[in-house]
């Protein structure tokens, strides 16, 4: 525990960090870079570049600071935070590296501002951060570890099949080199592939776009005209090659209540929506899949959803497309509205909600969600990156 002392400081300057918390990020990561080179394959450059990182660290050292007192308020924080570092398979001694140039980067921006008293403080209050993030992080470390084709750190993968989905999307089916247990996971789960390109380490996070207990592991990815990652992968990972994967991981989890699900996705954001689809298949539980693309050409796993559908009268697709062609067959056109997916829901909104795609498609969902009346903890979406506002 921090004692009283340090508390007041932090709190007292929390608004000047408020103030300039962006030029301290800004500063911070050069920094991080240059002094340790060695953390820069667990960030993502493209997130770099279009500030999301910085805006996401400099949001949540403000709130850490406002809640020095009352971390309870962080609690959900917290947790997407140890997912996303054990999803990347952050360690103990990364966190010196952090804190070392954290503190340097709020001693160069607010200079005289940052006495003696003021960086000791918020060394301090980093410190019990960190501590809090490491414990947690080797609890789930531990538990993955010790689950059904757990593993700990990197474990070889093979790709066994390859397959197109669309115009744009593959799916790539992996099994276990060491020939042992394939993993368990939560549909809507991802995992993180590490690669080298070029003598480069890079890790990118890949939602599993299949239910659990198949036997193998399956990742769906969408090219990119600029994806290093989505590139190598359509282009040169081939039947028979290797790749590493750390265990998966994320809390977008499907939630088996028995409540009507909505799955309401834009272009690869489908990949776990169909990981929950095919564990909810048989269950009879009513689920409403609404997904959005540009049009049939792109439109990833159509045919599938589509046989599930005509096996299983629970289940309701919804298909539309912003840009249709002659030959496209969607069941509206244009982009979601609340009108039209309220019409796919029954007046009762006691439905687990989830999202995933776009940016501006996540704000719409979400903004639609919620007019609907959707019950807050009800409503799931899923960032591959930094978290960003969702309000408009």
């Amino acid at each position: 525990m921090l004692d009283s002392a340090t508390i007041q400081i932090i709190k007292a300057t929390v608004p000047v960090l408020k103030t300039t918390a962006n030029d301290i990020t800004s500063h911070f990561y050069p920094l991080l870079f240059s002094q340790h080179p060695e953390v820069m394959p667990f960030f993502n450059q493209t997130n770099q570049g279009k500030g999301t990182q910085p805006k996401a660290l400099a949001n949540a050292v403000i709130a850490y600071g406002a809640n020095i007192d009352e971390l309870g308020n962080l609690t959900e924080a917290v947790g997407k935070i140890v997912q996303k570092h054990c999803s990347l398979g952050i360690q103990p001694a990364q966190y010196d590296a952090v804190g070392s140039c954290l503190l340097q980067a709020i001693k160069a921006v607010l200079g005289d501002a940052a006495t003696n008293e003021v960086i000791e403080a918020w060394g301090k209050a980093y410190g019990q951060l960190a501590t809090i993030l490491i414990d947690a992080e080797e609890k789930v470390y531990a538990e993955t570890e010790q689950s059904v084709g757990g593993w700990r750190g990197e474990r070889a993968f093979k790709l066994v099949k390859k397959a197109d989905e669309s115009s744009t999307i593959a799916s790539f089916y992996f099994e276990p080199v060491d020939g042992g247990a394939v993993p368990t996971f939560e549909a809507g789960q991802f995992l993180t592939i590490i690669i080298d390109i070029k003598g480069q380490s890079v890790r990118r996070n890949y939602s599993l776009s299949d239910a659990p207990g198949t036997g193998y592991l399956r990742i769906s990815v969408k090219r990119e005209p600029q994806g290093t990652i989505s590139n190598f992968l359509h282009d040169e990972l081939t039947v028979g090659k290797e790749i590493n994967f750390l265990p998966p991981s994320g809390d977008f989890k499907l939630r088996r209540n028995g409540k009507p699900l909505v799955l309401l996705t834009g272009g690869v954001g489908i990949t776990p929506a169909i990981s929950m689809l095919n564990v909810e298949a048989g269950s009879g539980r009513e689920i409403q899949f609404i997904h959005a693309a540009i049009n049939s050409d792109v439109h990833a796993f159509r045919n599938h959803v589509d046989q599930l559908a005509a096996k299983h009268t629970h289940i309701s697709p919804l298909y539309i497309y912003s840009d249709p062609e002659k030959n496209c067959k969607p069941h509206a056109e244009g982009f979601i509205t609340t009108d039209l997916i309220a019409q796919q829901l029954s007046e009762n909104r006691d439905v687990e909600f989830y999202f995933l795609g776009p940016k501006p498609f996540m704000v719409a969902a979400f903004k639609i969600a919620k007019e609907l009346g959707v019950p807050e903890n009800q409503i799931h979406h899923e960032f591959f990156g930094p978290a960003e506002d969702l309000v408009a």
